[in-house]
């Protein structure tokens, strides 16, 4: 199953990386997207995957019996869902208004407007 996530992971980035080398503002913004979800699955993949496994200890004892997961990747992840949608929305909004302003989306007739 890793080997699968490590390839996913992988083509989540090249996907990303394409989409922010192109000149749509749009795109940019896709690849933002995309490689944020890229990094957040690399972080549980690196942390490893443990199926079935809460990441608690039963009360009364001191130790985890058996196998548990790491709730640190987790709540790692959670924070950035939070900071990369709120970039996210931040971008879209940006987006919107240089849409108004320019009327295009292409990057390179954004460079030569000032008003």
């Amino acid at each position: 199953m890793e080997p699968l996530i490590a390839v996913a992971i992988g083509i989540l980035f090249a996907a990303a990386v394409y989409m922010m080398l192109r000149r749509s503002i749009v795109k940019l913004v896709i690849g933002l997207m995309l490689i944020s979800n890229a990094a957040n699955l690399l972080i549980f993949a690196t942390a490893g995957m443990v199926r079935g496994a809460p990441p608690l200890v039963p009360e009364g004892l001191s130790a985890p019996v058996g196998p548990v997961a790491d709730p640190l990747p987790q709540a790692l992840v959670l924070t950035a869902i939070v900071i990369a949608f709120g970039v996210l929305s931040f971008a879209v909004v940006l987006v919107r208004r240089a849409w108004e302003i320019v009327g295009a989306d292409d990057l390179d007739k954004m460079r030569d407007t000032d008003t």
